[in-house]
């Protein structure tokens, strides 16, 4: 396969790159290395991957329109992973217009490129943030995520909803994988393991939200490289409905669209994590006790028998096995 993964130099992107030049593919890796967070992590990132002869790097914008039309005219990929974003629920609230230039500008013209290259799968990163205010638990893509809480989340539900536009009107085969909370070796210093790790080890206070009562479907980033791989071979198809039953949510009766839940299915609580940590660590947490944040949700719980049923997924890594991976490559990296 030859294919354009969005979002490169992060942390989902650039662990995806990786495996697909281990497995012989030919990559072609477009990142704008923007500052959200620190640029010196992403390079270090591509540092991994930049010299493989089978990558070639587009240090492009997706909202350029020209340049993203041209890098598909150019390279012709015939798989597309789009995992570029404007992330963070937070950082949403106060920086509405960097999501819709990103997620929704950045995205419009992924779909473009992929109309014109005649792509053979287009998988696209969701968000476990569309589920908003759903409070049946698990989480499943079989019901309907129509109140999201966040502009984040409004994006990401607008993605897939372009997407789903796209392959009923192109036949474009794409699946969208909702992503919950994702960590790691090399992850995204806005996320709590990474804020975590850096102020117990400095010895500073963390903010624990909710009062840790918090849960999560914490997924190592192995496990959810895996399943993205795997995805990538699998376009979806149509399912057809008979006239007068109820349409999947997940899936579309006139397009071969798809989305996935991809997610650890056993939630642990924050507070669990964050012993998880100290134990790692061997030091103590100074915890900031916090009410809930605008936009926050109080648990996710995945529900991934689709993506199991679809590529045999099974995330693996407890999280005592995860942080401590990330603690030693926190340690290494940052020799802390």
């Amino acid at each position: 396969m030859k294919v354009l993964v969005t979002g490169s130099a992060g942390f989902i992107g650039s662990n995806v790159s990786s495996r697909l030049l281990d497995a012989g593919h030919e990559v072609i890796g477009l990142d704008n290395l923007n500052d959200y967070y620190d640029v010196g992590l992403k390079k270090a990132r591509l540092a991994r991957i930049i010299d493989h002869p089978s990558y070639t790097e587009a240090r492009i914008d997706l909202q350029d329109r020209d340049a993203v039309a041209a890098l598909f005219e150019k390279h012709v990929p015939t798989h597309v992973i789009n995992l570029a974003a404007q992330a963070g629920v937070r950082y949403s609230i106060e920086n509405p217009h960097s999501y819709v230039d990103s997620n929704i500008v950045g995205f419009t013209n992924i779909l473009e490129g992929c109309r014109a290259a005649k792509v053979k799968h287009l998988v696209f990163a969701s968000s476990s943030s569309v589920y908003g205010t759903n409070t049946k638990m698990p989480f499943t893509v079989h019901d309907p995520v129509n109140h999201p809480i966040s502009l984040y989340a409004a994006s990401k539900r607008a993605n897939e909803l372009m997407a789903h536009t796209y392959s009923h009107l192109f036949e474009i085969p794409t699946s969208g994988l909702r992503f919950f909370t994702v960590y790691g070796p090399w992850g995204r210093p806005d996320m709590a393991l990474f804020l975590f790790t850096k102020a117990i080890i400095e010895g500073k206070p963390i903010d624990v939200f909710n009062n840790g009562e918090m849960k999560r479907s914490f997924t190592y980033i192995d496990d959810i490289v895996e399943g993205v791989i795997r995805l990538l071979d699998v376009p979806p198809k149509p399912k057809p409905v008979t006239v007068g039953e109820a349409q999947d949510p997940s899936t579309s009766a006139t397009a071969p669209f798809h989305v996935y839940n991809i997610g650890s299915d056993k939630p642990e609580t924050l507070m669990r994590y964050i012993e998880v940590l100290e134990e790692n660590l061997g030091l103590k947490a100074i915890k900031n006790m916090l009410p809930m944040q605008p936009g926050d949700v109080a648990a996710t719980w995945a529900d991934v028998d689709d993506l199991k049923s679809a590529v045999g997924f099974e995330p693996k890594t407890t999280i005592e096995e995860g942080i401590k991976n990330f603690v030693d490559w926190y340690r290494e990296f940052y020799k802390a």
